[in-house]
């Protein structure tokens, strides 16, 4: 604990968590930002201030305590509780609501302590500890880890149980984020459909509650657990923007509420619709992570923030520093038609042009001739490989490529032996429909041999085989969630222990295998969320792979995900989904700008495009380190403009790429000038096919003009920085 004077020369030292005991203040800093919770003479936790760093401690405000309204709007309406329970006098959206073994519902949290520890990595870790007041034995943590270069903060909470009897959690939230009062907050998120991931939506908040959320079992694709909120004046470099993400990727829930006496919090975590926990004796609940963060400098920042933050703490450590290899996927080649010979054909061909992962989708195992059948019993098709998979993995491995493969291990068709077998292996009511999607059900994750069923079969495929690439893929959501054979008081508890189930036998297997690289895939991008990014390596954004469809889902993507985690194929043309024909080089424009893959019949292209191809795909290898690791800058939107631009800058500055899209020429316009960011102003750069050399402030005030021509053209520029001269 520090005195106010010894406080301020203690942040001299760089401490990014202080308590400060004079004005009972707990002070999270980071390199330009500033998240303070204030203790009150009720022992309450409030939050008092998040936003730009303040330079001292009597800047930031104490807690406020304040008096109410009416009757009606009472003090506690008006206190930024920082982990709100539901009881008393609160109204608003709460952190945690709980139904003890009395029945009563009633919950008051007080503070009792809290830790501070700080590590080498420039990260800083804060606990605070409260307890119910009302003598039922629940302690609540709630855990703060600071992120000091990035400007961004990690919270989540774990509930104890210390009584004798149990209680059942009926919402736990992760936590509260609150905006500065009486601002007119425009909300910035992601929405979208199976084809249509991750597009990009604005609207103004007005009072009340505006929910998104996924009540499907996993992420979805209708909506993203990721949110920025602005004044509705910020753009791409300027204006206060504050960000967050759940890493969740079962059913969330984020409410954005506004008060009518104009304060903004924002609570997510667990969707608590059809949930309920039921929290034995002497056990805990620990909630998902929420990430937020604030700038000044628009959402640009915001991105590049999530972007750094997911390449140093998120990606699963064994392939966080690897560049992501090219991929071909046989997929839209050959469908469920997949047998050795056609396989080992395309993989020659893979190899030709520089491929240098080979992925074989859906059809290899049991009955799997279609949709229909064969789903869960993952033995290798004889008929399709009778010397099973090792011949092709060999040719594949002596080509010069690794080996992949596509499962969907929690999947069963009705018309599978696995089903035949484990009818009970499902969700489902005892005497009801079991409702088929895609012709499958769900299994139950839930249950202990289940889990372990998933496991094994993973572990005997990557054990005997020489396997490097994982597409894990999920292809409905849930329906009937019904789990009979445990007590009514566990059965809501699927929603979330199928995710955990998830996660835990993915953790196994990477640990077991640490050498496989795992994709995530829900019908295309219905389970992107950084709960996914912590434990598989990237993520398949869309089943859409039209390259113009796809430059609006990935500018989407780009606001909340980095492009290392984005896969992004190159396909026949004219597009399966669209029946839009774009030219091989414009295809592979849109596909370089994330994780390169390849996914067209290459029994069909024609020399002239294997040859574009092998170019293509050298050139991609030449710039990946500056796409997948640099810096990403949102030039021109497709939303917005006939042009799209993306730059992209490696983080020592020394390499720039700009990628440029044209719709479509109209009445003989001229080429419009291209205003680059993030350069050094007086540094001098060289543009490819040009012998000028031009400062960093002439590209970005000045400009380049990109010339691009009649319909869905596309260049590639490629700008270096001269060091020496």
């Amino acid at each position: 604990m520090l005195s106010e004077r010894n406080f301020i020369y203690k942040r001299m030292l760089n401490m990014s968590v202080s308590y400060c005991e004079d004005k009972k203040l707990w002070i999270l800093e980071s390199k330009n930002t500033s998240y303070v919770i204030g203790l009150d003479e009720e022992s309450n936790l409030q939050n008092v201030y998040w936003g730009t760093k303040l330079p001292y401690v009597n800047d930031y405000p104490t807690v406020d305590f304040k008096h109410g309204h009416s009757s009606f709007d009472a003090r506690e309406g008006f206190t930024n509780l920082e982990y709100p329970a539901w009881g008393g006098l609160l109204y608003s959206e709460p952190c945690l609501k709980v139904t003890f073994s009395d029945n009563v519902r009633n919950l008051s949290l007080k503070y009792v302590g809290y830790e501070i520890t700080e590590n080498a990595e420039d990260i800083s870790e804060l606990r605070i500890d409260l307890i119910d007041s009302l003598s039922y034995k629940l302690q609540v943590s709630l855990y703060f880890r600071v992120f000091k270069e990035l400007d961004i903060i990690e919270k989540y909470s774990k509930v104890l149980n210390k009584g004798e009897n149990p209680m059942t959690i009926e919402s736990i939230q992760s936590g509260n984020w609150y905006l500065p009062k009486d601002e007119n907050y425009r909300l910035t998120y992601l929405t979208g459909r199976w084809s249509g991931e991750t597009q990009l939506k604005q609207t103004i908040l007005t009072e009340g509650k505006k929910i998104i959320e996924s009540r499907r079992g996993t992420t979805s694709p209708h909506a993203n657990p990721w949110f920025a909120l602005d004044k509705g004046n910020a753009e791409e470099e300027h204006g206060d923007v504050w960000f967050g993400a759940l890493a969740w990727s079962g059913n969330w829930k984020i409410a954005f509420e506004l008060s009518t006496f104009g304060q903004l919090k924002v609570t997510g975590g667990i969707n608590d619709f059809d949930f309920s926990w039921n929290l034995k004796p002497n056990s805990s609940f620990i909630t998902p992570i929420f990430t937020g963060g604030y700038t000044e400098k628009g959402f640009g920042v915001a991105s590049r923030s999530m972007h750094s933050y997911q390449l140093k703490h998120i990606l699963p450590k064994e392939h966080a520093n690897e560049l992501r290899k090219v991929i071909y996927n046989s997929w839209e080649a050959t469908y469920f038609d997949v047998d050795a010979k056609s396989q080992r054909s395309l993989a020659k061909k893979a190899a030709s042009i520089g491929v240098e992962v080979f992925v074989i989708d859906d059809g290899w195992f049991g009955e799997r001739n279609s949709d229909k059948a064969g789903l869960g019993d993952w033995n290798v098709n004889k008929n399709k490989f009778p010397e099973g998979l090792t011949p092709l993995i060999e040719t594949v491995n002596n080509l010069g490529m690794d080996f992949g493969i596509w499962v969907e291990p929690e999947m069963v068709n009705p018309d599978s032996d696995l089903y035949r077998k484990h009818p009970d292996w499902i969700y489902y009511f005892p005497g009801l429909p079991r409702t088929e999607a895609r012709n499958q059900l769900v299994l139950n994750l839930a249950r202990t041999d289940v889990k372990e069923y998933i496991y094994n079969f993973m572990d005997n495929l990557l054990g005997k085989n020489n396997i490097k690439f994982i597409k894990w893929d999920m292809n409905r959501h849930f329906t009937e969630p019904g789990w009979p054979g445990v007590a009514i008081e566990d059965q809501k508890e699927i929603w979330v222990r199928h995710t955990l189930s998830l996660y835990e036998i993915v953790e196994r297997l990477k640990q077991k295998y640490p050498g496989v690289v795992f994709e995530a895939c829900s019908g295309g991008g219905g389970r992107v969320d950084l709960g996914i990014l912590r434990r598989m390596d990237e993520c398949w954004p869309s089943d859409n792979t039209d390259a113009f469809d796809r430059l609006k889902i990935q500018e989407g993507f780009s606001f909340a995900y980095l492009p290392k985690a984005m896969v992004a194929w190159v396909t026949d043309s004219p597009n399966w989904l669209n029946g839009r024909a774009l030219s091989l080089i414009y295809r592979f424009h849109s596909a370089m700008m994330g994780t390169l893959g390849i996914g067209g019949n290459l029994n069909h292209w024609s020399k002239e495009e294997i040859e574009i191809a092998i170019k293509m795909i050298s050139l991609y290898k030449e710039i990946r380190p500056v796409v997948q690791e640099g810096n990403l800058y949102r030039l021109l939107s497709p939303r917005t403009n006939n042009i799209t631009a993306v730059e992209y800058t490696d983080k020592k500055g020394l390499e720039i790429l700009v990628f440029a899209f044209l719709h479509s020429s109209q009445f003989g316009e001229l080429p419009k000038a291209i205003y680059l960011k993030g350069l050094q102003a007086t540094a001098l750069y060289k543009v490819e096919g040009s012998d000028e050399l031009i400062s960093g402030t002439a590209l970005m005030k000045r400009g380049i003009y990109i010339t691009l021509k009649g319909d869905f053209d596309s260049k590639l520029i490629r700008i270096k920085k001269i060091e020496s001269i």
